[in-house]
């Protein structure tokens, strides 16, 4: 089988009009013939290990409008007309948040990735995947984890137990469950972070 992570490419994208940089993203030779075939910027997922369509999930699609290389050739700049925002969050861009000196400290792209994960184990059941199992068996399980995560999540809260790491791990398992329910309804991050988004200016 062909070994479709070899040769990335790291792509730049940039709106064709106003000029600014949307995201960053890696290719492969077939991501670039998709893009060029279909006129939409496709990519390669590193957590995924598949190819992906910008916009598959949220509908915010990025139009081709042209390619161009680097003096070396290893690197693309790709000048795209978004459709809708480019970042998961809402924003227009990816390149929006200034507070990089707490980026060691964390993985900001983390729920997304999760939710990609959580979306495939949707999509493409595996027997052997808790996540599948919880899709397959309906609102009933979804619902019922939510809730059992959420009590044990106030137990540890409440408890006279000075251990942060287990109220992190139980906060872990109730958002994890969140997001199979989120799924389910067809509903994704982007959802919960553009109405978040609109909230915070109240």
């Amino acid at each position: 089988m062909e070994n479709l992570e070899t040769n990335l490419i790291p792509v730049i994208i940039q709106h064709s009009e106003n000029k600014d940089v949307l995201m960053l993203g890696y290719m492969n030779n077939e991501a670039l013939k998709k893009t060029v075939k279909s006129k939409h910027v496709w990519f390669y997922s590193r957590s995924k290990k598949r190819l992906w369509e910008k916009g598959e999930s949220s509908g915010n699609y990025l139009k081709l409008i042209d390619i161009k290389s680097d003096c070396d050739k290893d690197a693309l700049l790709i000048l795209a007309k978004p459709e809708g925002p480019t970042c998961h969050t809402g924003k227009d861009s990816c390149f929006y948040n200034d507070e990089t000196n707490d980026l060691k400290y964390s993985n900001p792209t983390i729920l997304n990735e999760l939710f990609e994960i959580i979306d495939e184990r949707k999509n493409n059941p595996s027997t052997n995947s808790y996540t599948s199992k919880l899709f397959s068996q309906g609102k009933d399980l979804i619902s019922q984890k939510v809730i059992e995560e959420l009590c044990e999540l106030i137990v540890e809260y409440n408890s006279n137990e000075k251990n942060s790491l287990r109220v992190i791990e139980e906060a872990c398992d109730l958002l994890f469950h969140l997001m199979v329910l989120l799924s389910s309804k067809d509903l994704s991050i982007y959802d919960i972070s553009k109405e978040l988004e609109k909230r915070k200016k109240h």
